[in-house]
């Protein structure tokens, strides 16, 4: 089933997420929705949070963005990160344009550093310990950013915050068109 995208301006965007049990109900339904809400959405990352859910859960499939990034890396590049844990992130880091389903039409490049070291289950709850790099690593940043509250937005420029700030709070009222189901935030009126 697809669910809605929470769009820029939710609170739920901006809490740290709780850690899911094994015995969590229905997570194997939950995580098979997100994919089908991520892939209606053509995005290559998907967090809990982004569906309304504060749980510390994300996953990834890079494999669209493998011939447009002409890196075969990406192929295969499908996984479920069930409370993750980032042990290391090092490396020079570099410039690349990221964006974000619940940020529609806001692209802007981000610094990251290129190699992490992450902690995770996947879905059957088996426990890893991995090393990442160049684009999967900075996906899995990008996503894992989700489940601590933080967006992709709060790593740039205080000046470039200033200069989206109309189109954030177009995005956090509705003004927007996109071709994915969005929930927005309900907006107080007066």
């Amino acid at each position: 089933m697809i669910l809605p995208i929470v769009a820029y301006g939710d609170p739920v965007l901006r809490k740290m997420c709780e850690e899911i049990a094994p015995s969590y109900l229905n997570l194997q339904e939950l995580i098979d929705n997100m994919y089908e809400t991520m892939n209606g959405a053509n995005g290559v990352g998907l967090a809990a949070p982004q569906v309304g859910q504060s749980l510390r859960l994300f996953i990834v499939d890079a494999s669209p963005l493998a011939e447009e990034e002409d890196d075969p890396s990406l192929v295969d590049f499908k996984k479920v990160f069930i409370n993750p844990e980032m042990l290391s992130e090092e490396g020079e880091p570099w410039d690349f344009n990221e964006g974000c389903l619940s940020i529609p039409e806001v692209r802007e490049d981000v610094r990251r550093k290129p190699y992490i070291q992450i902690r995770y289950f996947d879905r059957e709850f088996n426990q890893h310990v991995e090393r990442f790099s160049d684009l999967p690593a900075r996906i899995i940043q990008h996503e894992y950013d989700h489940i601590e509250g933080v967006l992709f937005i709060d790593h740039l420029s205080p000046l470039k915050k200033r200069l989206l700030k109309r189109k954030l709070t177009d995005i956090s009222k509705g003004k927007i068109e996109v071709g994915y189901k969005m929930k927005f935030p309900l907006i107080k009126t007066r």
